[in-house]
């Protein structure tokens, strides 16, 4: 069947001399992968600048049900990412966000609202002037609501964050996997912005490092398989 999709490209790993093996994130199929022929010849239509992390692109592509790789027939950039590109944070940033997504988003089925999630957070950080060192910290905390695993924040009980079950507590629970008081109230301050209210929150260098562990256990909680990120040190350097 052919069919006509937006997809969010999430992982690309070289399959031959001249083929690629590329993870979109599509808008009518969820996790789809394709096999890219010919994406490193110069004739080729299917350029590799096609697949940079979180590229949006508007794909033409033959879906067979029950077939582990898909065939695109054409595509286009759906949203062209001037800034992201020259801008070596926002570049990170999105490197990490496709990793983290790739790592996470198992299912072969269409999600709208997480799609819809997904695509807006990326026209955010293309299109907003600079980039804020929270960006990437507003989006873990909101993306867990699209995966399930969204913490029960009350604003009372915030002394610690049990991480295993994603509750707010006033005493410490009987495993390891918690947090002090002072993340605790980062992540409530957290919950309170969104991207266009992000910059007035305010966390030093150790605090916002100390966030991002954190939640990067919190996914490994949540997320079977989830074993960590290797683009985490990057974002850690650029905001150092």
């Amino acid at each position: 069947m052919q069919i006509k999709t937006r997809g969010v490209v999430l992982h690309k790993t070289k399959f031959s001399d001249n083929s690629s093996v590329v993870t979109i994130y599509t808008e009518h199929f969820g996790r789809t992968t394709f096999l890219v022929r010919g994406v490193n010849s110069k004739r080729s239509l299917l350029r590799a600048a096609f697949f940079m992390p979180m590229s949006i692109l508007d794909i033409d592509m033959v879906h067979t049900p029950g077939k582990e790789m898909h065939t695109i027939k054409e595509l286009s950039v759906a949203i062209p990412y001037n800034d992201i590109a020259a801008n070596p944070v926002k570049n990170a940033i999105a490197l990490f966000l496709s990793e983290l997504l790739y790592r996470c988003i198992k299912l072969s089925t269409p999600d709208e609202r997480l799609f819809l999630f997904i695509t807006q957070s990326m026209e955010v950080l293309e299109y907003t002037e600079g980039v804020s060192a929270n960006f990437h910290l507003v989006f873990l905390l909101r993306l867990t609501r699209y995966l399930g695993f969204e913490p029960e924040i009350d604003g009372v009980n915030s002394r610690y964050f049990d991480l295993q079950n994603g509750v707010f507590c006033l005493n410490p629970p009987l495993h390891m996997h918690y947090t002090g008081a002072e993340l605790a109230n980062k992540l409530t301050e957290l919950s309170a912005v969104d991207y266009f209210s992000m910059n007035k929150m305010i966390l030093s260098r150790n605090q916002r490092m100390d966030m991002l562990k954190m939640f990067v256990e919190y996914y490994r909680l949540h997320v079977p398989g989830f074993h960590g990120l290797n683009s985490l040190q990057v974002l850690q350097a650029l905001f150092d």
